[in-house]
């Protein structure tokens, strides 16, 4: 074989053994890298410290809001409508004593002026009879000296007179009721809701004329659940025992009211198993202008937040930290779980009060722990960045001492 022949046949393979040679002289002299321990850090969790503080009871309802009172106005004798009031139309407000409609008088005004006659004739007839009294007693006495018969001195023909006067006083002040009852008067501050006569309409005693409520006040019925009853005391003077807040959207906006609780209906309702208490707001339209805000509306949809006056000390905590088996998860200062069997005194969709059960000053955990246990090592949240900004902390000062030095 030539030379050129074993170059070409020995060349591939030397080339291959000096790069084995120089990998394995380079992987020889690599420095094997630093092994660390992995570090294991404790379970992080969200704490806050809890506190007790006074609290009472707040029970949610709703209602309608209605007059206290509606009335259906009917005439109470015959005639003509002569005259309508501008305020009673629908949607009208009028005063306690406004003339809302008058019927036609003269015919009773005649009658008062033929029961005026009757009286003054009666009176007179009685005066008449009185004189005729004395001269019969006068007349006896100049003849006989014994007591006189009541017969003699006309007592009963005096009597009779006198009961005469009595029919027709009595047939005046009916004549002048009937005459005032051509006017129909609004027994109270109202508003109109609907109107059933007109001009020319002739109408007998006993017609409805239309229907008013009162605009003094305004009631709303609340149910209250049974279960509810606990958290509000509905017994003996309500008003110094309860507040009520109305609240609705008018016009789009949320409008509050002060409400007073007066009473309840007394009976639980059958069907639903609640018992309704009455709130009553005072001149709902503000007519006086006493009041602030918008108008609350007969027939409008409210909400109530009915709060007892009985104060309690109590933790008000959100509803998710409360775990299923009613225990609560806290930190304590060696910073491990502790799982808190509590006596919750109310529970709502967002919050629940706890009355007893936590320890004294207590870290309550408000994050998810999977699987905890008592005595479990956790960190907390905030205090770990506290931590690790004191470490870095230290470090530049060591720095800086170090330079320093140099």
């Amino acid at each position: 074989m030539s030379k050129s022949g074993w170059v070409k046949t020995l060349g591939p393979v030397i080339v291959i053994v000096i790069a084995l040679v120089l990998a394995i002289i380079l992987i020889s002299s690599k420095t094997p890298p630093e092994q660390k321990v992995p570090e294991s850090k404790d379970f992080l969790v969200e704490a806050r410290l809890a506190e007790k503080q006074q609290t009472a009871f707040v029970v949610h309802s709703q209602g309608n809001v209605v007059p206290k009172n509606q009335t259906r106005i009917s005439v109470q004798v015959n005639g003509q409508v002569m005259a309508i009031s501008e305020q009673f139309e629908v949607g009208g407000t009028f005063r306690k004593g406004d003339v809302l409609a008058v019927l036609e008088q003269q015919d009773y005004q005649t009658e008062v002026k033929l029961a005026e006659a009757e009286l003054a004739q009666a009176q007179a007839t009685l005066q008449e009879e009185i004189a005729r009294g004395k001269v019969a007693e006068k007349e006896w006495r100049s003849v006989n000296s014994v007591v006189p018969p009541e017969l003699g001195l006309r007592k009963p023909q005096l009597a009779r007179e006198q009961a005469n006067v009595k029919a027709a006083e009595a047939k005046l002040e009916r004549a002048e009721r009937n005459l005032a009852r051509t006017e129909i008067k609004a027994p109270y501050n109202g508003i109109v809701i609907n109107r059933n006569i007109d001009l020319g309409q002739y109408v007998s005693a006993g017609s409805e004329t239309g229907t008013i409520y009162s605009t003094d006040t305004a009631e709303i019925r609340l149910p209250v659940t049974e279960s509810e009853l606990a958290y509000i005391d509905l017994q003996g003077d309500l008003r110094s025992k309860t507040s009520v807040r109305l609240k609705a959207k008018v016009a789009g906006t949320l409008q509050y009211w002060d409400a007073e609780l007066v009473r309840t209906e007394g009976v639980m309702d059958a069907g639903s198993r609640v018992l309704y208490a009455v709130a009553r707001v005072e001149d709902p339209y503000n007519l006086n202008g006493k009041r602030d805000g918008a108008v609350l509306r007969f027939g409008q949809f409210a909400e109530a937040d009915i709060t007892g006056s009985d104060l309690e000390e109590l933790y008000v905590l959100p509803r998710s930290v409360l775990r299923l088996d009613n225990t609560i998860l806290t930190v304590s200062k060696d910073n491990t779980l502790q799982i808190n069997p509590v006596d919750v005194a109310r529970a709502t969709a967002k919050q629940v009060y706890v009355r007893s059960g936590l320890p004294e000053n207590p870290k309550v955990v408000f994050s998810v722990v999977p699987n905890p246990y008592e005595g479990m090592k956790v960190r907390i949240s905030g205090e770990e960045l506290i931590t690790e900004d004191a470490t870095e902390s230290d470090s530049d000062e060591l720095k800086i001492q170090g330079a320093d030095n140099e």
